[in-house]
């Protein structure tokens, strides 16, 4: 069960801003000669082009190409409106969904864009049902209804308020039905939406160019023509490309030492914008490993784990230590594991595998992608593998693999201990529990929970208040504490790295943190 409750908080806006450069007159020139697209780089490249497919970072460019009947302009805290003219329940019990397209919507090819294709859309991420794709959000409908070329009706199978959050969603992304098989994902590389960019091109890994879709009808105010956005293997590379003026804007994936760097060189005609985040990185035990199975060996490793140094030795006090899988910030937050665990202890946590009858050295494989989270992660993992084995308990292997065939392995139950890392559909407590639940889930390991599937997620959904919640989201998350299935880590930042002559960057993301590239353009004067 995936549906949710998202009554929004804009708790990821941008704090502040770090200005690095200084100087006057007329600015240098990003992305070559200042008159191309403006160049975004990233770390986080799409696992797949196909919506239907992904519940990942590609979702960052999904919302550029692709429309949803409602989504966020900028500042919005709850969906408005985007290829839907209006959108609303119909009934007293949250079951009845409708909306009214707006008129004359089309592809970026021209062709129409009705209610069909948007039954389409919705139905076939269901039908589909791809392993790491989307389609448990889709927990509380029934079916879909298309009456006539604009009207669209959602039936639902139990009241849900927050089924407009879920749609909200760039899962959600409506395609076009004769570029797109109604039983399996698109092959190509290539793209049929209706959002404010269409792909001129696309090359796997390397990057992704976005030209003005000239069909767009929606919200967006495009600030610029064109955008490209290069995918980066690491940080070092990514920053390098900036300081060339290869690039004008970085965004996820920048390192610790980079982030400093840029924040005590005032002279390199950059800017840091420095904000609040959601994200989080947190660790996987599958139950079909002899010995992650375990809770006492899940339990010592939680004893162990040294958050706060992580912190500040591998990420340089570039994120803040989590003890609990819903962040700081957001309602419902709790301290968990730090409550039940403490300050990390070895004795403590050889009593716990003592009174377990576990008298050896515990032997776990870590695993980790290379290129999705940052090029700390191959770092952290190394500072988990010396804690772990510092304290005589463990034996720990590291193996790694890039992120296309790292979530093929650990869908199909292939690692024993994994680390992921959560960017969040929606800034709410439900969204850093729901995924993570249930037999079917957004990590390919079954996590039954039945108290929390069963009881506290439908009885918190139901509340559109989302301060009457706080109860139900304490006590899912002392559950997870109690299992250990999952272990939180670390709750990060938003660093958005950009030359001196770009604006835009302060209301490029969204309540989610996905970069609305419109938003981004350049200064003619300083």
């Amino acid at each position: 069960m995936f549906n949710r409750n998202r009554f929004l908080r804009r708790v990821a806006a941008i704090a502040s801003i770090s200005l690095v450069a200084t100087g006057c007159g007329l600015l240098s020139d990003g992305g070559g000669d200042g008159k191309g697209p403006i160049v975004v780089g990233t770390t986080s490249a799409p696992s797949t082009l196909d919506p239907a497919g992904a519940w990942d970072g590609s979702w960052e460019l999904y919302r550029n190409i692709f429309q949803t009947l409602v989504a966020y302009p900028s500042g919005a805290t709850a969906p408005q409106p985007d290829a839907a003219q209006s959108c609303s329940f119909t009934d007293s019990s949250s079951r009845t969904y409708r909306c009214t397209l707006r008129a004359g919507l089309k592809f970026a090819d021209g062709d129409a864009l009705d209610a069909q294709a948007v039954k389409y859309s919705i139905d076939r991420i269901r039908t589909i049902n791809a392993p790491s794709g989307p389609a448990g959000l889709l927990g509380s409908l029934d079916r879909v209804q298309a009456l006539g070329d604009r009207e669209v009706v959602f039936h639902l199978s139990q009241p849900d308020a927050t089924f407009p959050f879920v749609l909200a969603t760039p899962a959600m992304s409506i395609v076009d039905p004769k570029d797109y098989p109604a039983r399996s994902l698109r092959k190509d590389d290539g793209t049929d939406g209706s959002g404010p960019y269409r792909i001129q091109s696309y090359e796997e890994g390397k990057q992704a160019v976005l030209v003005s879709n000239g069909n767009y009808h929606g919200f967006a105010q495009r600030q610029n023509d064109a955008v490209t956005i290069r995918y980066f293997q690491d940080s070092a590379q990514m920053v390098k490309a900036l300081r060339d003026k290869q690039i004008d804007v970085t965004y996820r994936g920048l390192a610790a030492d980079d982030i400093l760097a840029l924040q005590q060189h005032a002279d390199s005609n950059l800017q840091l914008i420095d904000g609040s985040g959601i994200d989080i990185s947190y660790l996987v035990f599958n139950p079909k490993d002899p010995w992650a199975k375990q809770p006492a060996v899940r339990k010592a490793v939680a004893q162990i784990v040294d958050r706060g140094a992580i912190a500040h030795k591998v990420y340089k006090d570039t994120v803040d230590p989590l003890y609990s899988m819903v962040p700081k910030g957001l309602t419902g937050h709790s301290t968990g594991f730090f409550d039940d665990y403490g300050d990390p202890s070895v004795p403590k946590a050889r009593k716990i595998l003592s009174d377990a009858g576990i008298h050896q050295r515990v032997p776990l494989t870590l695993w980790y992608t290379t290129d999705r989270y940052g090029s700390e992660t191959a770092l952290m993992f190394q500072e988990l593998k010396r804690q772990l084995e510092g304290s005589g308990l463990f034996t720990i292997t590291l193996k790694s693999r890039p992120w296309k065939t790292y979530v093929v392995g650990y869908q199909k139950g292939e690692y024993p201990v994994f680390g992921r890392g959560w960017f969040p559909d929606f800034p709410d407590a439900d969204n850093f529990i729901a995924p993570f639940v249930g037999e079917h889930n957004a990590l390919g390991t079954p996590y039954p929970a039945p108290q929390i599937t069963g009881k506290l997620l439908p009885h918190s959904r139901a509340v559109s208040d989302r301060g009457r919640t706080v109860k139900d989201m304490e006590e899912a998350q002392q559950i997870i504490v109690n299992d250990a299935r999952l272990i939180p880590l670390w709750q990060g930042r938003q660093y958005i790295a950009a030359s001196e002559d770009i604006s835009g960057g302060e209301q490029a993301l969204d309540p989610s943190t996905i970069m609305m590239m419109w938003a981004l353009h350049r200064k003619t004067s300083w």
